[in-house]
Protein backbone atom coordinates (compact mmCIF):
# COMPACT_ATOMS: atom_id res chain seq x y z
CA UNK A 1 0.00 0.00 0.00
CA UNK A 2 3.07 2.22 -0.32
CA UNK A 3 1.63 4.51 -2.99
CA UNK A 4 -1.47 5.57 -1.04
CA UNK A 5 -1.76 9.36 -0.76
CA UNK A 6 -4.37 10.94 1.52
CA UNK A 7 -6.86 13.33 -0.08
CA UNK A 8 -6.61 17.05 0.65
CA UNK A 9 -9.49 19.11 2.16
CA UNK A 10 -10.00 20.70 -1.26
CA UNK A 11 -10.29 17.29 -2.91
CA UNK A 12 -12.74 16.15 -0.22
CA UNK A 13 -14.95 19.17 -0.90
CA UNK A 14 -14.82 18.45 -4.61
CA UNK A 15 -15.91 14.84 -4.01
CA UNK A 16 -18.76 15.99 -1.75
CA UNK A 17 -20.05 18.42 -4.39
CA UNK A 18 -19.86 15.74 -7.09
CA UNK A 19 -22.34 13.60 -5.14
CA UNK A 20 -24.62 16.51 -4.28
CA UNK A 21 -23.55 17.54 -0.75
CA UNK A 22 -22.00 20.69 0.66
CA UNK A 23 -20.56 19.26 3.89
CA UNK A 24 -19.87 16.05 5.79
CA UNK A 25 -22.66 16.94 8.24
CA UNK A 26 -25.10 16.93 5.35
CA UNK A 27 -23.65 13.64 4.04
CA UNK A 28 -24.21 11.93 7.41
CA UNK A 29 -27.59 13.54 8.14
CA UNK A 30 -29.28 10.12 8.21
CA UNK A 31 -27.06 8.88 11.04
CA UNK A 32 -29.09 9.18 14.29
CA UNK A 33 -27.90 11.85 16.70
CA UNK A 34 -27.74 9.28 19.52
CA UNK A 35 -24.87 7.38 17.92
CA UNK A 36 -22.85 10.39 16.74
CA UNK A 37 -19.59 11.32 18.48
CA UNK A 38 -20.16 14.83 19.83
CA UNK A 39 -16.82 15.93 21.34
CA UNK A 40 -14.34 14.20 19.08
CA UNK A 41 -12.58 10.89 19.68
CA UNK A 42 -10.32 12.33 22.41
CA UNK A 43 -7.26 10.76 20.86
CA UNK A 44 -3.79 11.51 22.27
CA UNK A 45 -1.56 14.02 20.51
CA UNK A 46 -0.20 12.80 17.21
CA UNK A 47 3.36 11.54 16.83
CA UNK A 48 5.92 12.39 14.21
CA UNK A 49 6.97 9.65 11.81
CA UNK A 50 10.19 9.13 13.77
CA UNK A 51 8.37 9.00 17.12
CA UNK A 52 5.75 6.59 15.78
CA UNK A 53 8.45 4.32 14.36
CA UNK A 54 10.33 4.26 17.68
CA UNK A 55 7.13 3.57 19.63
CA UNK A 56 6.05 0.69 17.39
CA UNK A 57 9.60 -0.71 17.47
CA UNK A 58 9.49 -0.74 21.28
CA UNK A 59 6.19 -2.65 21.18
CA UNK A 60 7.60 -5.16 18.68
CA UNK A 61 10.62 -5.58 20.92
CA UNK A 62 8.39 -7.16 23.56
CA UNK A 63 7.85 -10.16 21.27
CA UNK A 64 10.21 -13.04 21.88
CA UNK A 65 11.49 -14.25 18.52
CA UNK A 66 13.57 -17.43 18.79
CA UNK A 67 16.50 -17.77 16.36
CA UNK A 68 16.37 -21.57 16.76
CA UNK A 69 12.99 -23.32 16.44
CA UNK A 70 12.30 -27.01 17.08
CA UNK A 71 8.53 -26.80 17.59
CA UNK A 72 5.76 -27.51 15.10
CA UNK A 73 2.42 -28.99 16.22
CA UNK A 74 0.53 -27.48 13.29
CA UNK A 75 2.58 -24.39 12.35
CA UNK A 76 6.03 -24.83 10.81
CA UNK A 77 9.05 -22.66 10.07
CA UNK A 78 10.20 -23.37 6.52
CA UNK A 79 12.52 -21.52 4.17
CA UNK A 80 10.66 -19.06 1.94
CA UNK A 81 12.50 -18.02 -1.26
CA UNK A 82 12.84 -14.22 -1.58
CA UNK A 83 10.95 -14.26 -4.88
CA UNK A 84 7.76 -15.39 -3.10
CA UNK A 85 7.38 -12.28 -0.97
CA UNK A 86 8.58 -10.05 -3.80
CA UNK A 87 5.84 -11.31 -6.15
CA UNK A 88 3.00 -11.51 -3.62
CA UNK A 89 3.88 -8.06 -2.24
CA UNK A 90 2.78 -6.34 -5.45
CA UNK A 91 -0.11 -3.98 -4.75
CA UNK A 92 -2.37 -5.43 -7.43
CA UNK A 93 -2.43 -8.66 -5.40
CA UNK A 94 -2.64 -7.14 -1.92
CA UNK A 95 -5.61 -4.93 -2.77
CA UNK A 96 -7.58 -7.57 -4.69
CA UNK A 97 -10.71 -8.97 -3.09
CA UNK A 98 -13.71 -10.83 -4.42
CA UNK A 99 -13.55 -11.52 -8.20
CA UNK A 100 -17.27 -11.17 -8.83
CA UNK A 101 -16.78 -9.53 -12.21
CA UNK A 102 -14.88 -12.10 -14.21
CA UNK A 103 -14.25 -9.74 -17.14
CA UNK A 104 -12.05 -7.47 -14.97
CA UNK A 105 -10.70 -10.13 -12.58
CA UNK A 106 -8.95 -12.55 -14.94
CA UNK A 107 -5.56 -12.28 -13.20
CA UNK A 108 -6.94 -13.05 -9.73
CA UNK A 109 -9.18 -15.80 -11.05
CA UNK A 110 -6.27 -17.41 -12.87
CA UNK A 111 -4.13 -17.33 -9.72
CA UNK A 112 -6.88 -19.17 -7.83
CA UNK A 113 -7.34 -21.65 -10.67
CA UNK A 114 -3.59 -22.40 -10.67
CA UNK A 115 -3.67 -22.81 -6.88
CA UNK A 116 -6.60 -25.25 -7.15
CA UNK A 117 -4.73 -27.24 -9.80
CA UNK A 118 -1.61 -27.50 -7.62
CA UNK A 119 -3.63 -28.66 -4.61
CA UNK A 120 -5.18 -31.41 -6.72
CA UNK A 121 -1.71 -32.47 -7.89
CA UNK A 122 -0.47 -32.62 -4.28
CA UNK A 123 -3.41 -34.67 -3.04
CA UNK A 124 -4.39 -36.67 -6.13
CA UNK A 125 -7.96 -35.44 -5.73
CA UNK A 126 -10.28 -34.32 -8.54
CA UNK A 127 -11.28 -30.86 -7.34
CA UNK A 128 -10.22 -28.12 -4.94
CA UNK A 129 -11.96 -24.97 -3.79
CA UNK A 130 -10.44 -21.49 -3.65
CA UNK A 131 -9.42 -22.12 0.01
CA UNK A 132 -10.99 -21.49 3.41
CA UNK A 133 -9.70 -19.71 6.51
CA UNK A 134 -7.26 -22.26 7.97
CA UNK A 135 -6.59 -25.97 8.25
CA UNK A 136 -8.85 -26.49 11.27
CA UNK A 137 -11.75 -24.77 9.52
CA UNK A 138 -11.13 -26.94 6.46
CA UNK A 139 -11.40 -30.09 8.58
CA UNK A 140 -14.65 -28.93 10.18
CA UNK A 141 -16.11 -27.91 6.81
CA UNK A 142 -15.11 -31.28 5.34
CA UNK A 143 -16.95 -33.11 8.11
CA UNK A 144 -20.03 -30.93 7.53
CA UNK A 145 -19.99 -31.93 3.84
CA UNK A 146 -20.68 -35.54 4.83
CA UNK A 147 -23.74 -35.00 7.01
CA UNK A 148 -27.15 -36.16 5.83
CA UNK A 149 -30.45 -36.88 7.54
CA UNK A 150 -29.51 -40.44 8.56
CA UNK A 151 -25.79 -40.01 9.21
CA UNK A 152 -24.99 -37.28 11.73
CA UNK A 153 -22.10 -38.74 13.76
CA UNK A 154 -18.58 -37.51 13.04
CA UNK A 155 -15.71 -39.78 14.12
CA UNK A 156 -12.34 -38.11 14.70
CA UNK A 157 -9.11 -39.86 15.62
CA UNK A 158 -7.74 -38.90 19.04
CA UNK A 159 -4.36 -38.58 17.29
CA UNK A 160 -5.63 -35.42 15.57
CA UNK A 161 -4.24 -31.99 16.46
CA UNK A 162 -6.24 -30.87 19.55
CA UNK A 163 -6.87 -27.46 18.00
CA UNK A 164 -8.51 -29.10 14.99
CA UNK A 165 -10.65 -31.24 17.27
CA UNK A 166 -11.84 -28.13 19.13
CA UNK A 167 -12.91 -26.40 15.91
CA UNK A 168 -14.84 -29.49 14.76
CA UNK A 169 -16.49 -29.59 18.21
CA UNK A 170 -17.56 -25.96 17.79
CA UNK A 171 -19.13 -26.76 14.40
CA UNK A 172 -20.94 -29.75 15.93
CA UNK A 173 -22.28 -27.62 18.78
CA UNK A 174 -23.80 -25.19 16.31
CA UNK A 175 -25.24 -27.82 13.96
CA UNK A 176 -26.43 -30.40 16.48
CA UNK A 177 -24.19 -33.13 15.09
CA UNK A 178 -22.23 -35.47 17.36
CA UNK A 179 -18.44 -35.70 17.48
CA UNK A 180 -17.05 -39.02 18.72
CA UNK A 181 -13.33 -39.41 19.43
CA UNK A 182 -11.77 -42.69 18.32
CA UNK A 183 -9.23 -43.70 21.00
CA UNK A 184 -5.54 -43.96 20.25
CA UNK A 185 -3.25 -46.86 21.01
CA UNK A 186 0.54 -46.43 21.14
CA UNK A 187 0.34 -43.10 19.30
CA UNK A 188 -1.95 -44.38 16.50
CA UNK A 189 -5.67 -44.68 15.90
CA UNK A 190 -6.94 -47.87 17.51
CA UNK A 191 -8.42 -49.80 14.53
CA UNK A 192 -10.49 -52.08 16.76
CA UNK A 193 -12.03 -49.08 18.51
CA UNK A 194 -12.79 -47.52 15.12
CA UNK A 195 -14.40 -50.74 13.91
CA UNK A 196 -16.64 -50.85 16.99
CA UNK A 197 -17.69 -47.20 16.70
CA UNK A 198 -18.55 -47.24 13.00
CA UNK A 199 -22.25 -47.80 12.32
CA UNK A 200 -25.14 -46.74 10.08
CA UNK A 201 -25.25 -43.31 11.78
CA UNK A 202 -21.60 -42.51 11.02
CA UNK A 203 -21.18 -39.74 8.45
CA UNK A 204 -17.39 -39.74 8.26
CA UNK A 205 -14.08 -40.51 9.95
CA UNK A 206 -11.24 -37.95 10.06
CA UNK A 207 -7.54 -38.73 10.57
CA UNK A 208 -4.29 -36.80 9.98
CA UNK A 209 -1.30 -37.72 7.79
CA UNK A 210 1.10 -37.52 9.66
CA UNK A 211 -0.84 -37.48 12.91
CA UNK A 212 -0.31 -35.04 15.78
CA UNK A 213 2.56 -37.14 17.15
CA UNK A 214 4.24 -37.13 13.74
CA UNK A 215 3.43 -40.80 13.10
CA UNK A 216 2.46 -42.20 9.71
CA UNK A 217 -0.45 -44.54 10.34
CA UNK A 218 -1.92 -47.40 8.29
CA UNK A 219 -4.33 -45.12 6.43
CA UNK A 220 -5.32 -47.70 3.85
CA UNK A 221 -6.67 -50.01 6.55
CA UNK A 222 -8.47 -47.14 8.29
CA UNK A 223 -10.03 -46.09 4.98
CA UNK A 224 -11.24 -49.60 4.23
CA UNK A 225 -12.90 -49.85 7.66
CA UNK A 226 -14.61 -46.49 7.14
CA UNK A 227 -15.89 -47.27 3.66
CA UNK A 228 -17.02 -50.68 4.85
CA UNK A 229 -19.85 -49.07 6.82
CA UNK A 230 -20.75 -46.59 4.08
CA UNK A 231 -19.12 -43.55 5.74
CA UNK A 232 -16.79 -41.03 4.09
CA UNK A 233 -13.03 -41.18 4.72
CA UNK A 234 -11.46 -37.77 5.46
CA UNK A 235 -7.72 -37.12 5.66
CA UNK A 236 -5.76 -34.12 6.87
CA UNK A 237 -2.39 -33.81 5.15
CA UNK A 238 0.87 -31.88 5.52
CA UNK A 239 1.55 -30.19 2.14
CA UNK A 240 5.35 -30.50 2.45
CA UNK A 241 5.16 -34.18 3.38
CA UNK A 242 2.77 -34.70 0.45
CA UNK A 243 5.74 -34.26 -1.89
CA UNK A 244 7.16 -37.66 -0.89
CA UNK A 245 4.30 -39.57 0.73
CA UNK A 246 1.45 -41.49 -0.85
CA UNK A 247 -1.39 -39.11 -1.69
CA UNK A 248 -4.69 -39.04 0.23
CA UNK A 249 -6.37 -40.17 -3.01
CA UNK A 250 -4.02 -43.14 -3.03
CA UNK A 251 -5.40 -44.14 0.36
CA UNK A 252 -8.98 -43.82 -0.89
CA UNK A 253 -9.85 -40.53 0.84
CA UNK A 254 -13.10 -38.87 -0.19
CA UNK A 255 -11.94 -35.46 1.03
CA UNK A 256 -8.40 -34.24 1.79
CA UNK A 257 -7.81 -31.06 3.76
CA UNK A 258 -4.77 -29.37 5.21
CA UNK A 259 -3.12 -26.30 6.66
CA UNK A 260 -1.38 -24.43 3.85
CA UNK A 261 0.88 -22.35 6.13
CA UNK A 262 4.03 -24.36 5.24
CA UNK A 263 3.64 -23.27 1.60
CA UNK A 264 5.39 -19.92 1.74
CA UNK A 265 3.59 -18.36 4.72
CA UNK A 266 5.59 -17.17 7.71
CA UNK A 267 4.56 -18.18 11.24
CA UNK A 268 3.26 -14.61 11.77
CA UNK A 269 2.38 -15.23 15.42
CA UNK A 270 -0.50 -17.45 14.31
CA UNK A 271 -1.91 -16.12 11.06
CA UNK A 272 -3.34 -15.41 8.61
CA UNK A 273 -3.09 -19.00 7.40
CA UNK A 274 -4.70 -21.04 4.63
CA UNK A 275 -7.26 -23.84 4.65
CA UNK A 276 -6.81 -26.33 1.79
CA UNK A 277 -9.87 -28.31 0.69
CA UNK A 278 -9.89 -30.97 -2.03
CA UNK A 279 -12.35 -33.73 -2.87
CA UNK A 280 -13.24 -36.47 -5.29
CA UNK A 281 -15.52 -35.71 -8.25
CA UNK A 282 -18.40 -37.35 -6.37
CA UNK A 283 -18.06 -34.84 -3.51
CA UNK A 284 -17.22 -31.80 -5.64
CA UNK A 285 -20.66 -30.19 -5.59
CA UNK A 286 -20.62 -30.19 -1.78
CA UNK A 287 -17.37 -28.22 -1.53
CA UNK A 288 -18.07 -24.95 0.34
CA UNK A 289 -16.96 -21.52 -0.77
CA UNK A 290 -15.67 -20.72 -4.23
CA UNK A 291 -14.39 -22.80 -7.11
CA UNK A 292 -12.78 -21.15 -10.12
CA UNK A 293 -13.29 -22.87 -13.45
CA UNK A 294 -11.67 -22.53 -16.86
CA UNK A 295 -13.75 -21.78 -19.96
CA UNK A 296 -13.53 -19.74 -23.19
CA UNK A 297 -14.84 -16.27 -23.96
CA UNK A 298 -16.96 -15.21 -26.94
CA UNK A 299 -13.84 -15.09 -29.10
CA UNK A 300 -12.72 -18.57 -28.08
CA UNK A 301 -9.91 -17.36 -25.83
CA UNK A 302 -9.02 -19.06 -22.53
CA UNK A 303 -10.94 -17.43 -19.66
CA UNK A 304 -11.72 -18.02 -15.97
CA UNK A 305 -14.96 -17.71 -14.01
CA UNK A 306 -16.43 -18.51 -10.61
CA UNK A 307 -18.38 -21.75 -10.90
CA UNK A 308 -20.24 -24.36 -8.84
CA UNK A 309 -20.69 -22.14 -5.80
CA UNK A 310 -23.50 -23.47 -3.61
CA UNK A 311 -26.26 -20.87 -3.86
CA UNK A 312 -27.78 -22.17 -0.64
CA UNK A 313 -25.09 -20.24 1.19
CA UNK A 314 -26.73 -17.00 0.02
CA UNK A 315 -30.39 -17.46 -0.87
CA UNK A 316 -31.51 -20.60 1.02
CA UNK A 317 -29.37 -20.37 4.10
CA UNK A 318 -31.52 -22.72 6.17
CA UNK A 319 -30.55 -25.50 3.73
CA UNK A 320 -26.85 -24.62 3.60
CA UNK A 321 -24.21 -27.00 4.92
CA UNK A 322 -21.71 -24.12 5.16
CA UNK A 323 -21.66 -20.36 5.65
CA UNK A 324 -18.16 -19.90 4.21
CA UNK A 325 -18.57 -17.30 1.47
CA UNK A 326 -15.02 -16.02 1.04
CA UNK A 327 -11.49 -17.35 0.72
CA UNK A 328 -7.88 -16.57 1.63
CA UNK A 329 -6.96 -15.28 -1.83
CA UNK A 330 -3.62 -13.67 -0.91
CA UNK A 331 -2.52 -16.70 1.12
CA UNK A 332 -3.61 -19.04 -1.68
CA UNK A 333 -1.67 -16.92 -4.15
CA UNK A 334 1.37 -17.19 -1.87
CA UNK A 335 1.06 -20.98 -1.81
CA UNK A 336 0.84 -21.06 -5.60
CA UNK A 337 3.85 -18.79 -6.03
CA UNK A 338 5.84 -20.81 -3.48
CA UNK A 339 5.11 -24.08 -5.28
CA UNK A 340 5.96 -22.50 -8.64
CA UNK A 341 9.27 -21.16 -7.35
CA UNK A 342 10.21 -24.41 -5.59
CA UNK A 343 9.04 -26.69 -8.38
CA UNK A 344 8.51 -30.45 -7.88
CA UNK A 345 12.22 -31.11 -7.30
CA UNK A 346 12.59 -28.28 -4.80
CA UNK A 347 9.56 -29.42 -2.82
CA UNK A 348 10.86 -32.99 -2.74
CA UNK A 349 14.27 -31.77 -1.55
CA UNK A 350 12.65 -29.73 1.24
CA UNK A 351 10.61 -32.76 2.35
CA UNK A 352 13.60 -35.08 2.24
CA UNK A 353 15.69 -32.65 4.30
CA UNK A 354 12.89 -32.36 6.85
CA UNK A 355 12.68 -36.09 7.42
CA UNK A 356 16.41 -36.84 7.27
CA UNK A 357 17.26 -34.07 9.73
CA UNK A 358 14.44 -35.13 12.04
CA UNK A 359 15.83 -38.66 12.17
CA UNK A 360 19.31 -37.30 12.87
CA UNK A 361 18.04 -35.27 15.84
CA UNK A 362 15.90 -38.13 17.14
CA UNK A 363 18.86 -40.49 17.22
CA UNK A 364 21.02 -37.86 18.92
CA UNK A 365 18.36 -37.20 21.55
CA UNK A 366 18.00 -40.93 22.17
CA UNK A 367 21.74 -41.01 22.86
CA UNK A 368 21.22 -38.17 25.36
CA UNK A 369 18.65 -40.20 27.28
CA UNK A 370 15.43 -39.09 25.56
CA UNK A 371 14.05 -42.28 24.02
CA UNK A 372 11.55 -42.32 21.17
CA UNK A 373 8.10 -42.66 22.74
CA UNK A 374 6.55 -44.53 19.81
CA UNK A 375 8.57 -46.87 17.62
CA UNK A 376 6.63 -45.96 14.51
CA UNK A 377 7.53 -44.37 11.14
CA UNK A 378 7.40 -40.56 11.20
CA UNK A 379 7.97 -37.61 8.86
CA UNK A 380 9.53 -34.61 10.64
CA UNK A 381 7.92 -34.68 14.09
CA UNK A 382 8.42 -37.23 16.85
CA UNK A 383 7.74 -37.66 20.56
CA UNK A 384 10.43 -38.49 23.12
CA UNK A 385 10.34 -39.36 26.76
CA UNK A 386 12.34 -37.20 29.20
CA UNK A 387 14.56 -38.23 32.14
CA UNK A 388 13.97 -34.79 33.69
CA UNK A 389 10.71 -32.77 33.78
CA UNK A 390 10.01 -31.43 30.29
CA UNK A 391 9.71 -27.86 31.53
CA UNK A 392 13.24 -27.90 32.99
CA UNK A 393 14.66 -28.99 29.64
CA UNK A 394 12.65 -26.44 27.66
CA UNK A 395 13.51 -23.56 30.01
CA UNK A 396 17.22 -24.37 29.67
CA UNK A 397 16.86 -24.29 25.88
CA UNK A 398 14.95 -20.99 25.96
CA UNK A 399 17.76 -19.27 27.85
CA UNK A 400 20.02 -19.97 24.86
CA UNK A 401 17.49 -18.85 22.24
CA UNK A 402 16.11 -22.31 21.43
CA UNK A 403 12.37 -22.91 21.22
CA UNK A 404 12.23 -26.58 22.09
CA UNK A 405 9.48 -29.03 21.33
CA UNK A 406 5.92 -28.90 22.61
CA UNK A 407 5.58 -30.41 26.10
CA UNK A 408 3.02 -33.22 26.30
CA UNK A 409 2.62 -33.40 30.05
CA UNK A 410 5.71 -33.53 32.27
CA UNK A 411 7.47 -36.50 30.73
CA UNK A 412 7.08 -36.20 26.94
CA UNK A 413 8.07 -33.65 24.29
CA UNK A 414 6.89 -33.35 20.68
CA UNK A 415 9.89 -32.23 18.61
CA UNK A 416 9.87 -30.85 15.06
CA UNK A 417 12.66 -30.39 12.51
CA UNK A 418 12.49 -28.68 9.12
CA UNK A 419 15.00 -27.91 6.39
CA UNK A 420 15.79 -24.65 8.24
CA UNK A 421 17.50 -26.49 11.09
CA UNK A 422 21.24 -27.07 10.76
CA UNK A 423 23.42 -29.86 12.12
CA UNK A 424 25.23 -27.29 14.27
CA UNK A 425 21.90 -26.20 15.79
CA UNK A 426 20.88 -29.77 16.47
CA UNK A 427 24.21 -30.69 18.07
CA UNK A 428 24.04 -27.61 20.29
CA UNK A 429 20.45 -28.46 21.27
CA UNK A 430 21.49 -31.99 22.28
CA UNK A 431 24.34 -30.58 24.39
CA UNK A 432 21.92 -28.25 26.19
CA UNK A 433 19.49 -31.12 26.76
CA UNK A 434 22.26 -33.23 28.31
CA UNK A 435 23.16 -30.32 30.56
CA UNK A 436 19.54 -29.89 31.66
CA UNK A 437 19.33 -33.61 32.44
CA UNK A 438 22.52 -33.53 34.48
CA UNK A 439 24.67 -35.46 32.03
Amino acid sequence: MGRFVVSTPEEQQEMLKSIGFQSFEELFADVPEAVRVKDGLKLPEGLSEMEAFDYLSSLAGKNQVFPHVFRGAGAYRHYIPAAVKRITGKEEFITSYTPYQAEISQGLLQSIFEYQTMMCELTGMDAANASVYDGATAAAEAAAMCIDRKRRNILVSATTNPEVIRVIQTYCFGSGNQLILVPEKDGETDPEALKNLLNAETACFYVQQPNFYGILEDYEALGELTHGCGAKFLMGFNPIAAAILKTPAGYGADIAVGEGQPLGLSLNFGGPYLGIMTATAAMMRKLPGRIVGQTVDAAGNRAFVLTLQAREQHIRREKASSNVCSNQALCALTAGVYLSVMGPDGLIQAAEQCTSKAHYLQEALAGAGLPLAFEKPYFHEFVTGTPAPAQIILERLEREGYLGGLPLGESKILWCVTERNTRKEMDELVSLVKEACGK
